[in-house]
């Protein structure tokens, strides 16, 4: 099964699929004083985040693996052809979770999704809307990812995580060809557009998978592409931590966030690498300047969250401190891409 995925993998998944907008936002690129803002809305893809091209996407395929089916079109043709499809399993903040409980859901399977105590109520309730189980873990994310992958050790069912320390584990693999789909989309619609790529990308991080997945599909500044900046909460810098030692070390503390979809102490070994090829740089805000940037969004007749502004965020501190400025290489001719990657649930 090959990892980049096709039209017809996404249209066999979501019948309406298109690509999801990529718009302009002038008044912001005026106040970071930068040639031109980039927004691919993300709020646009199912279930109103980004993640939905990774579990879901990730999630059928190890189900067609494990039943013998040759790939997700052939899976979702014939339903009920390969017999009992296993249960699904992952440790998530939220959106991970919905979209594996909706893998499962569209192949007729089951899920357990561990999600740590703090994740809101209203999150919980649309992954068990697709009739999969949530698991309340006490601690944090990377409390639930160790619990979740012990279950699945113990026979419990099959993992799908979005974060792994094996550099070459295939599910991960999955989810970051399925994060891809964004750059391949902005690739297709900056072409149609007759318009160059980024200068700048400045990209939230979590694990690091987003990050990664759009490095490797725009290309970096060592190879003529957007330079890569990756943006975390002061409070849950995995990436950042890892990017200085050169690995993936857990980082300590309780990870208290407003963006709840980047709470995470330990960074993906896939993701770290490809940032690490990439020359990624790392920035960090705090609470305020995540408000702040969810509140400029709204301005803007953006729905988003913390955890979707958090690139913004990132934009509006380097714009404005003359050592970041200087040190991201932005200027009044700079071409910033953000990447909205959740509206509200």
């Amino acid at each position: 099964m090959h990892n980049t995925l096709t039209d017809s993998d996404l249209l066999a998944i979501w019948p309406d699929h298109a690509p999801t907008p990529l718009a302009e936002a002038p008044a912001l690129a005026s106040k970071a004083g930068i040639g031109q803002l980039l927004l691919k809305l993300e709020t646009r893809r199912p279930f109103g985040n980004f993640k939905a091209l990774g579990g879901t996407i990730a999630g059928l395929r190890a189900i067609a693996r494990a039943v013998g089916a040759l790939d997700i079109v052939q899976l979702l043709a014939n339903p009920g052809r390969y017999g009992p499809c296993p249960t699904l399993l992952c440790a998530s903040d939220g959106n991970h979770g919905l979209s594996v409980a909706a893998a499962a859901h569209r192949a007729g399977a089951s899920a357990r999704i561990y999600l740590p105590a703090a994740v809101r109520d209203d999150r919980a309730d649309r992954i068990e809307a697709l009739g999969a189980e949530v698991v309340r873990v006490p601690g944090t994310y990377d409390d639930a990812v160790s619990i979740a992958a012990t279950a699945a050790a113990a026979g419990a069912g099959l993992l799908i995580p979005d974060t792994t320390q094996d550099p070459n584990h295939p599910v991960v693999a999955d989810v970051m060809a399925g994060y891809q789909v964004i750059a391949r989309e902005i690739r297709s619609e900056l072409r149609r557009r007759s318009q160059p790529l980024p200068t700048h990308q400045f990209i939230q991080a979590g694990v690091g998978g987003l990050a990664s997945a759009m490095a490797d599909g725009l290309g970096s500044g060592r190879s003529g592409g957007p330079r890569i900046v990756v943006v975390e909460p002061s409070t849950a810098a995995c990436v950042a931590h890892a990017l200085i030692l050169g690995r993936a070390e857990r980082i300590d503390g309780g990870l208290e966030t407003s963006a709840e979809m980047l709470s995470c102490g330990l960074a993906s070994v896939p993701a770290l690498r490809r940032l690490i090829h990439h020359h990624a740089r790392s920035l960090l805000v705090d609470e305020a300047d995540l408000l702040r940037a969810e509140a400029a969004l709204t301005a803007s007749a953006i729905d988003s969250t913390a955890s979707g502004a958090a690139g913004l965020a990132g934009l509006l501190i380097a714009a404005t401190d003359p050592i970041e400025r200087k040190r991201l290489g932005l200027s009044d001719a700079s071409r910033v891409l953000l990447v909205i990657s959740e509206r509200r649930p």
